[in-house]
């Protein structure tokens, strides 16, 4: 059911009141009457309506100095005031405008005129209603998706905690990500596939990437030395059952992106460009596209970060390892975006040492 508009009628002569009354009620809208010039703005607080019409002459306060004191007050100064005067010198309507109408319409009105000029207000009114809802219900999106965003990194935390050698690891790989995203989008092949929407997702799904390895036993996960066959086996799950509990999740919310994402990069972040990975051997672009990106930041903060058996590598022989496995390990465009951003890699390892 619409909502029927409120138009608040302000003169001191109740002639001029009951024709408008009469002109609006046949539109639909709600009157509300004012003879004196001292009552409207208490009356606008109270009935807040969508439209005033004010004379300007009148006893005590004119029209003027009411539309100021409307225009001073946070709570109605976005009322629009269509003034009603037998005052027609331009000077005149130039210091109604000044006041805060609107509009101006000279007296004697046609009253077909002024029925115009108020449906014309009051659909620009509803316009800029519509925009206002649409940006608080788009800043609250924002609010719950940053709040999804904060609580799911935080779960990621969790799991890589229980292996102290990682330190700052998600950050810094969602930090790589998202510079590898970015240059992709300036120039490459995969421009057309990274919108800001894809950028963001990225960074916020990207610490997702290892969330299955809350469930790999500590002596596997946490070993010093070189695993087994068999245990490399059971550290490879980690890929399948991450992907396996966000599935669950994004069928009960199948359009949210950021999960979808998250499915992608927990299942095929060690699918390798040769068909060499696991779990699936997928070959090169079969793999979606954000897997291959965290591949080259996964591997890149493994090399750069001290483990229990070695210390980290320098950004020199990191580099040097990555381009080995160029064509072999990574897409060799996302390899040629990571030679691109040299700089900003190693400006992350910086900032969180």
């Amino acid at each position: 059911m619409s909502v029927r508009s409120r138009v608040m009628v302000v003169d001191d002569e109740p002639a001029v009141i009951l024709l408008l009354q009469s002109m609006l009620a046949k539109d639909g809208r709600d009157v509300v009457a004012v003879g004196n010039s001292n009552l409207v703005v208490g009356t606008a607080l109270r009935e807040r309506p969508d439209l005033i019409l004010l004379d300007v002459t009148m006893p005590d306060l004119n029209g003027l100095e009411v539309c100021r004191q409307l225009k001073s007050d946070d709570r109605l100064q976005e009322i629009p005031v269509i003034f009603l005067s037998g005052r027609d010198s331009p000077e005149d309507k130039i210091e109604g405008f000044q006041a805060g109408g609107v509009d101006y319409v000279t007296k004697p009105f046609d009253p077909d005129e002024v029925r115009v000029r108020v449906n014309t207000q009051l659909r620009l009114r509803s316009l800029q209603c519509d925009v206002r809802v649409r940006k608080a219900v788009e800043e609250k999106v924002r609010e719950l998706s940053e709040a999804q965003a904060a609580t799911i990194f935080a779960l990621a935390k969790l799991a890589e905690y229980r292996d102290e050698d990682t330190g700052s690891h998600l950050e810094r790989v969602r930090d790589y990500c998202r510079l590898i995203a970015e240059r992709l989008a300036l120039d490459s092949p995969y421009a057309g596939q990274v919108s800001a929407d894809f950028i963001e997702c990225i960074q916020h799904a990207a610490p997702l990437h290892d969330i299955g390895k809350v469930a790999i036993p500590d002596r596997i996960l946490l070993k010093p030395g070189k695993l087994t066959p068999e245990e490399f086996e059971v550290m490879k799950t980690h890929t399948v059952i991450g992907a396996e509990n966000m599935q669950t999740v994004y069928n009960r919310y199948p359009g949210n992106a950021f999960i979808g994402m998250g499915i992608e990069i927990a299942l095929y972040h060690h699918e390798r460009w040769d068909g060499n990975g696991y779990p699936d051997r997928l070959v090169g672009r079969n793999i979606p596209l954000p897997a291959r990106i965290i591949a080259l930041a996964d591997v890149y903060d493994a090399l750069r970060s001290d483990r229990c058996y070695r210390k980290g590598f320098d950004h020199e022989t990191a580099r040097a390892i990555i381009l080995e496995e160029d064509d072999s390990h990574f897409d060799p465009v996302i390899v040629g975006a990571f030679l691109s951003l040299q700089n900003e890699f190693c400006g992350v390892q910086e900032f969180y040492r």
